[in-house]
């Protein structure tokens, strides 16, 4: 298989926000100036396992990820799912503790950018935008992360299932979430048996907490 460079992606990797204070052309000579890789990742295959030490900062340019970790039942319990143009080890490659807390899996047929920290700190030095823009990923993405771990660690599946529909209902502006999963994918990102969430769900629309059909639901306090 032939090596897959920057010219395959361009016109993906220049609309991305964190690049916009770039042209096509600059970002070509400083992606063929540094170290870069453009790998595609199958279904489920594992893109970083757990306690791997983190040596690239990882931009999507296709497909689904998701961040996983297996608990001490064998459940597999998805913190975060990661789409086109999102960025993973932002917050690690500079830390002195950059080795994955957990298992970074494909979820459809992958493209990911893995860029290595001599280029970020080229591009960083050669536009600000750039290096604001990564600041701002690294402190969004610390956030999201400790409101999904703080959300799974609660006691009652109903808290979890408030939390999870108050977060995705802000980001979606929306008090009707748009799903875009199965029931069985929703409970595994909750950390809970799918019949459980099933019966919760039931029992928040008789309370008038929540209606729902098999696409979306609305949060109504």
């Amino acid at each position: 298989m032939s090596k897959i460079t920057f010219d395959n992606y361009a016109d993906i990797i220049s609309k991305i926000d964190i690049f916009s204070g770039f042209t096509k052309s600059e970002l070509s000579l400083l992606f063929g100036s540094f170290r870069y890789r453009i790998r595609q990742y199958a279904k489920e295959q594992i893109i970083h396992l757990q306690n791997e030490r983190c040596n690239t900062m990882d931009i999507i340019l296709d497909g689904r990820v998701s961040v996983q970790k297996i608990d001490e039942n064998g459940r597999v319990l998805k913190i975060s799912v990661f789409l086109g143009g999102d960025i993973l080890g932002a917050n690690l490659i500079f830390s002195h503790r950059n080795s994955y807390p957990m298992t970074v899996v494909a979820e459809s047929e992958t493209v990911v950018l893995h860029m290595y920290r001599e280029l970020i700190l080229e591009l960083s030095k050669k536009n600000v935008d750039f290096m604001v823009g990564l600041l701002a990923a690294i402190s969004d993405r610390t956030l999201v992360l400790t409101d999904k771990i703080e959300a799974i660690s609660l006691k009652t599946i109903r808290q979890c299932v408030i939390d999870y529909l108050k977060y995705e209902g802000y980001l979606q502006k929306s008090n009707t979430i748009k799903l875009g999963i199965s029931k069985k994918e929703f409970a595994d990102r909750l950390g809970v048996q799918r019949t459980s969430l099933s019966r919760e769900l039931n029992k928040m629309r008789k309370d008038g907490l929540i209606d729902y059909n098999s696409r979306t639901i609305t949060l109504k306090s």
